[in-house]
């Protein structure tokens, strides 16, 4: 894997999402078209945050976030979602 070259700005997070389940667990195999989007990340950057909002989380850290929470991006083949800090509802 190359160096990511992605440092977001101010109190915002890059996280690279878990992957989809593919297996209920009872081993029902869930077709693509009904997988849920992953609510489950970890954190790949951190911005350097502001001074009313330092930044709380670091590299490595495994998060929750909201569904609909940050944008998504593609680079060099591998998605990533881009969000604010206040997006993370915890760290697992």
């Amino acid at each position: 894997m190359s160096k990511l070259n992605i440092k977001p700005l101010a109190d915002r997070v890059l996280v690279e999402p878990a992957a989809a389940e593919t297996k209920t667990s009872s081993g029902i195999i869930i077709p693509d078209t009904a997988k849920e989007k992953p609510q489950k990340g970890k954190i790949v950057a951190v911005g350097p945050g502001t001074k009313e909002n330092p930044v709380t989380v670091k590299v490595g850290d495994v998060v929750l976030y909201g569904k609909y929470s940050g944008t998504e991006l593609n680079h060099e083949g591998n998605d990533y979602l881009i969000m604010k800090e206040n997006d993370i509802l915890a760290i697992i």
